[in-house]
């Protein structure tokens, strides 16, 4: 069954807690964030496929249009068109965006710089406890009292 509202022990009305959780998490806020840069970036895109449109439309003597173009009776030109303009958009995010961010990235190596896990931590002190024969105490290390 979902819980819709509750109430806390102070009275106050609490509202789909689990959207409340939900939506102030850092994903979906980046997610956010990503969607309108993407929305922003469309109009980047859009002018540069103009511009490589109207430089065929140059060459070639005419705008590139193939929405008439039927097979068996079949209107596959939109199809056509659609693709052509994927093709367009995808050349222009691979050598505007990816291409050079791989390039920098190449240049810049990531440096690990993490500590080291409490799992790691645990796994090395029991690794060093087993190393060591019973009886004897390490004595390779400082003893703190």
């Amino acid at each position: 069954m979902w819980v819709v509202s509750t109430r806390s022990p102070h009275g106050k009305l609490f509202i789909m807690k689990g959207f409340k959780e939900f939506i102030t998490r850092g994903n979906l806020l980046e997610l956010a964030v990503a969607f309108i840069m993407g929305a922003a970036f469309t109009a980047v895109v859009t002018a540069f496929t103009n511009l490589i449109m109207s430089a065929i439309s140059a060459i070639v003597g005419g705008k590139p249009n193939f929405d008439q173009v039927t097979i068996a009776g079949v209107a596959v030109g939109p199809f056509i068109t659609a693709v052509i303009n994927f093709l367009l958009v995808a050349l222009v995010v691979y050598f505007l965006i990816v291409k050079p961010i791989n390039l920098w990235r190449s240049h810049h190596p990531k440096t690990d710089d993490t500590a080291p896990s409490e799992v790691d931590l645990l796994t090395q002190i029991r690794d060093a406890l087993v190393a060591q024969e019973p009886g004897e105490p390490d004595t390779s290390q400082p003893r703190h009292t």
